[in-house]
């Protein structure tokens, strides 16, 4: 039996940096691993290759530039499903020859296999073959993700009815897809085939969709949506899904109403990859979505020695907070020097267009009573935009009018993700609108959009008081 002072299980956004961040403090680290190679989820099912199909998708349908040549024009017209997975693979390829290289670099060591505790210091690892292999620790982190939920009523079979994991190895692209549940998953997908014109009906219990988000931003991508020709189907629950023949699916909805499809993608939640860790036998219990409690602070979990990042805690379930999640527990772990996790991060769904918010949304500052003003601005008012063929997109801010102060700050359209930035240093550094009248900006860029929006709130705040 092997003995070393951290034993991280998973090596996914939160698994990997735990595990580097200790070796970097000379400590003797394993990863466990019970896929094929390293790197997670986050690698192989879900953060990258969703966004892998979703930028090969957009590159051969032309979608970016059909603003200026028309919604029949395409980069290549024959899109198969080969063609998105030959990009995936070489993607996924280099992510795992990077992350094998760092481990090796770091000095940290890894094993392949089924974790489960035997007690609440020692791990049995079954390999592919059925051999075990005994470790101890005086420290874990957990960080084995999630697994989509698959409900009994569901009848997946790989081809037609599909999980969000599956549907990475679609073998030839509908004409028709329904989506099950509008949460992040599934209004990527139901994009990102809706920009290769598959028809696409979105399919959600609730009335709403992207709740944690704000309305006004919600309301702008319901309307780009709806106005692509999406059905969206809110407010009734899935009674049942029944299989006809190939390619020829039947979703009934509370009411009797029917959806037809080729395909159906059931994306409504996901569930804690816990089931064969034997938590019992540490002390551990999981919640009803096979989820872990940890302090939000410090990862730490009810039994003071093992910790638990990244997915498997819950919201936000973001690659990016894993990350730092993962790093945060490696360092209460071991006894080390730790920073408080950041008051403000950003969210980024990767839908088409992109979505991407940091700080408070209006909803929840006029909740708190403080009072406010906004300012948007419009892609189609910047030269770039322009240049781009843009004609939706909005970037929307929100500013005390007590401090000047930046609340918030919320984009959706074209390079979301990457202009978020902008506004998640000016947040944090509790900068105000003035930091964006008098800036400059490189022009012509879509971050001038910050100048204009700011302009907007500027001219309906009282002046300021110098």
């Amino acid at each position: 039996m092997e003995h070393y002072e951290l034993i991280v299980i998973g090596s996914g956004p939160a698994g990997r940096r735990a595990a580097i961040q200790a070796a970097k403090f000379g400590r003797k680290v394993l990863v466990v691993e019970r896929g094929r190679r390293v790197g997670g989820v986050s690698v192989h099912t879900g953060t990258i290759p969703s966004k892998t199909l979703r930028e090969t998708v957009l590159n051969l349908t032309g979608w970016r530039e059909r603003g200026f040549y028309g919604r029949s024009y395409r980069v290549k017209d024959d899109i198969t499903a080969s063609d998105l997975r030959a990009r995936l693979h070489i993607t996924l390829d280099h992510e795992v020859e990077v992350l094998e290289h760092q481990f090796a670099r770091n000095q940290v060591d890894t094993i392949y296999g089924e974790a489960k505790f035997t007690d609440a210091h020692k791990i049995e690892v079954e390999g592919e073959a059925g051999e075990i292999h005994i470790f101890s620790s005086d420290k874990f982190v957990i960080a084995v993700g999630t697994k989509p939920f698959r409900p009994d009523y569901v009848p997946f079979d790989g081809e037609y009815v599909l999980d969000s994991d599956e549907i990475l190895e679609l073998k030839t692209l509908p004409r028709s897809i329904a989506v099950i549940g509008a949460g992040v998953i599934g209004v990527e997908y139901a994009s990102i085939f809706s920009a290769l014109d598959v028809h696409v009906t979105l399919v959600e219990p609730r009335d709403t969709m992207l709740d944690f988000l704000d309305k006004e931003l919600v309301a702008d991508f319901t309307h780009q949506l709806r106005d692509r020709g999406i059905a969206l189907r809110f407010g009734a629950k899935v009674e049942k899904i029944e299989k006809h023949g190939a390619a020829d699916c039947e979703v009934t909805l509370e009411g009797g109403r029917c959806v037809r499809t080729n395909v159906v993608l059931f994306a409504a939640g996901r569930m804690g990859a816990t089931p064969s860790l034997n938590l019992e036998s540490c002390g551990l219990e999981v919640d009803h979505r096979g989820r872990l409690k940890a302090d939000p602070m410090t990862f730490q979990t009810d039994v003071p020695h093992i910790f638990a990042a990244g997915d498997v805690i819950g919201f936000p379930s973001l690659a990016s907070t894993s990350m730092e999640q993962g790093r945060i527990a490696a360092c209460h772990a071991l006894g080390e020097k730790a920073y408080d996790p950041p008051e403000y991060f950003p969210y980024g769904i990767y839908a088409v267009p992109e979505i991407s918010t940091v700080g408070m949304t209006e909803e929840e500052i006029r909740d708190r009573g403080i009072a406010y003003e906004c300012g948007v601005a419009r892609f189609r008012e910047t030269s770039r935009g322009h240049i781009m063929g843009l004609d939706t997109g909005m970037l929307k801010m929100i500013f005390s009018l007590k401090t000047r102060r930046l609340l918030g700050c919320h984009i959706v359209g074209e390079g979301a993700t990457e202009l978020i930035h902008i506004g998640q240093a000016v947040l944090n550094l509790r900068g105000t609108l003035e930091y964006f009248v008098e800036n400059t900006f490189n022009y012509p860029t879509l971050a001038e959009a910050y100048k204009i929006a700011a302009l907007d709130a500027w001219n309906r705040m009282p002046p300021l008081v110098k």
